[in-house]
């Protein structure tokens, strides 16, 4: 019922903006549509019709290869003949959609006229001003199917747009929405109630982002409709790595399973462009950990994610870097485990691969390190690890330290005692990734130092090898400094 207790004013909805083409879906299965010219350009567009269930009916006195090809073919729908000749005006009756290939205004005129007076919609190939409707780029996922339009300002701009979404959007959700469109009745049967009906469908949304469906995914919906109906659901935990910073990091698995996430719990290293791929309902919860602050106790995150779980939820658990190192992720699975509650992984890119990057360094060059170590530079009271120290003194050794800035002096002098040379380089990175970032270069000998330029209490990456002298040259004479480091803030 009309609200007549609003002005009119109150009452109106946002208008949506100005659009340049109303984008929409034809339906063309089982229908005609004309073809006008053999070039390659008109051979794509008759594919892409019969593609779409229409029976094509082509007219060229001359016809590419393509072309040819098609005519030939057996197509999985719709179909293509090609007639040899040049068209006639009674040829283009019956049919639904008109294309077009015309070299000149005067030809392409004459298309569109006939194809108005026979009740076509007229395409007349790079020809804009004659053209009553205009094919974009396609996403092909059907029944799901995706149409991106510049209107004609950038067709290389649609291009890369398409491509982008080509990777966000698995192959395998055409199948799982197939399998969806055969069970909207029973859906609607079984399930009463427009919420209850949703929270199906953003399961059903869920699944297929997920995984490809088994062998009858009909019977896995059925399953979840049931759940949904007898009040069941069940909740389940992803641990994702979030890379070291940059939202460019992130893996496109990382990307699906943010979007199906009904809560986050992040880490305060996770970035805020990371976050803000999520899906936009997803609750965000802040359980950061740090060395020396105050912060969340692992046990109350593991309680945290055991108790939103249990009550249906998708709880995404974001990490900085990778989870599985040095993220605590094995005392997660074991206790989700532990509860029953399903956890998946999905990996990230950890710092010490992204600092290798930026510096253009392979951590296993074959003339200066035939093993690289990933260590923490603390243990559980703050002090030096126990670690295999002359294993890491090793000079043909790339050694990565994560979390060492408060113990970076003890480091170093316990790697020199080991035999490791004074004047082995080093590098110190902070916030790898970020506008803020920061990286030093220097020598094991003045490494505390290298550190002190970033901040001891910070979140510090340590890289000790051979492997990063070129790097720490490079530095050097970019900054004009011939001291023992030299500073690179980006």
């Amino acid at each position: 019922m009309l609200d007549r207790s609003k002005t009119p004013t109150e009452r109106r909805p946002g208008r949506i903006e100005p659009l340049a083409k109303l984008p929409v879906f034809f339906d063309l299965a089982g229908r005609r549509a004309v073809v006008i010219g053999g070039s390659e350009g008109a051979a794509w567009k008759a594919e892409l019709l019969a593609a779409a269930g229409a029976d094509v009916s082509v007219f060229a006195a001359d016809a590419c290869c393509d072309m040819d090809a098609l005519a030939a073919d057996s197509l999985p729908a719709g179909s293509v003949t090609l007639v040899r000749r040049s068209w006639r005006a009674d040829d283009l009756v019956g049919a639904a959609i008109l294309v077009g290939d015309a070299e000149t205004a005067e030809d392409a005129s004459a298309i569109r006229s006939a194809g108005h007076s026979a009740g076509a919609a007229v395409n007349v190939i790079d020809k804009r001003d004659f053209c009553d409707f205009q094919f974009g780029s396609i996403v092909n996922r059907s029944p799901v199917v995706i149409g991106i339009s510049t209107d004609g300002a950038a067709p290389v701009l649609g291009q890369a747009i398409r491509r982008r979404i080509e990777a966000l959007v698995p192959p395998f959700v055409g199948a799982w929405a197939e399998a969806a469109k055969a069970l909207r009745s029973l859906v609607a049967e079984r399930i009463g109630g427009a919420d209850a009906r949703r929270r199906f469908w953003e399961r059903f949304a869920e699944l297929a982002f997920r995984a490809p469906p088994g062998p009858d995914p009909r019977m896995t919906l059925r399953r979840v409709a049931a759940e949904t109906a007898s009040g069941a659901s069940a909740g389940r935990v992803s641990l994702v790595g979030a890379g070291p910073g940059d939202a460019e990091y992130l893996t496109l698995k990382a990307m699906r399973v943010l979007q199906s996430a009904d809560v986050i719990l992040f880490d305060d290293l996770v970035a805020g462009e990371v976050l803000e791929l999520a899906r936009r309902e997803a609750q965000r919860m802040l359980v950061g950990k740090r060395g020396g602050r105050v912060s969340c106790r692992q046990e109350d995150i593991n309680a945290l994610m055991v108790k939103l779980a249990c009550q249906g939820k998708h709880v995404v658990r974001l990490k900085s870097g990778d989870p599985m190192i040095f993220g605590r992720a094995g005392e997660e699975i074991a206790d989700l485990s532990r509860h029953g509650v399903p956890v998946d992984v999905v990996p990230g890119i950890t710092s010490a691969l992204a600092l290798a990057s930026k510096l253009g360094v392979s951590l296993t060059h074959r003339d200066c390190a035939h093993s690289v170590r990933f260590v923490t530079g603390h243990a559980r009271d703050g002090g030096l690890p126990r670690l295999d120290w002359a294993g890491l003194a090793d000079p043909e050794t790339s050694l990565l330290v994560y979390m060492g800035g408060r113990t970076c002096a003890d480091f170093a002098e316990r790697l020199i005692a080991e035999g490791l040379p004074p004047s082995t380089p080093v590098v110190a990175a902070w916030a790898l990734g970020r506008p803020d970032e920061h990286i030093v270069h220097g020598r094991l000998d003045g490494l505390a130092d290298s550190v002190a330029r970033i901040g001891y209490e910070r979140p510090v990456l340590l890289g000790v090898g051979h492997v990063f002298s070129a790097a720490s040259a490079t530095a050097a004479s970019s900054t004009g400094l011939e001291t023992r480091m030299a500073v690179s803030s980006i």
